[in-house]
């Protein structure tokens, strides 16, 4: 018999463990102050604000100050973002005319991501869930299809209002 084996050596039996009672789903967003639940989209909303009064204050139309589309200069063709940073330095002016004319994808783009931040802002502010875009894989192929589309349309003569 070993020496070291000696009955004192054995180790108390453990006690059984209890489970843990489940814990009370809390929507996403709801839990923590008011300035914490609202300091993430008016982070978002921020940053998307000094973006949009950089475009304002440097303008895109004039050359050197943004490079230029690489799909543009190396063959000629307008992509879908192609006449965004125009179209967002008119927005931000006030002139939704000359925006639309520049590239109405990305004024519809920027009206959706005003609304969905509003939307996000009311929620946090009420502490209601955080709202989520979700689409299934066919509305996001819908999306890239009305992309594409909306980039072909305007290379082609009868698309021109399109172009920037």
């Amino acid at each position: 018999m070993d020496a070291s084996r000696t009955p004192e050596a054995v180790p108390p039996p453990v006690p059984p463990v209890r489970p843990l009672a489940p814990v009370p789903a809390v929507p996403r967003g709801a839990g923590g102050s008011r300035v914490r639940r609202l300091a993430v989209p008016a982070i978002t909303l921020a940053g998307a604000v000094a973006a949009l009064a950089y475009v304002g204050a440097v303008d895109p139309n004039e050359p050197g100050h943004y490079p230029v589309c690489p799909l543009f200069r190396l063959t000629g063709i307008l992509c879908p973002g192609c006449g965004g940073l125009r179209s967002a330095h008119a927005f931000a002016h006030g002139d939704l005319a000359t925006a639309f004319g520049a590239n109405a994808l990305a004024v519809l783009g920027y009206f959706v991501f005003a609304g969905f931040t509003a939307l996000w802002l009311v929620r946090a502010y009420r502490g209601g869930p955080t709202p989520r875009l979700t689409l299934k894989p066919l509305q996001w192929w819908g999306l890239g299809l009305a992309a594409l589309a909306f980039a072909v349309v305007r290379n082609l003569s009868f698309g021109s209002a399109l172009a920037p």
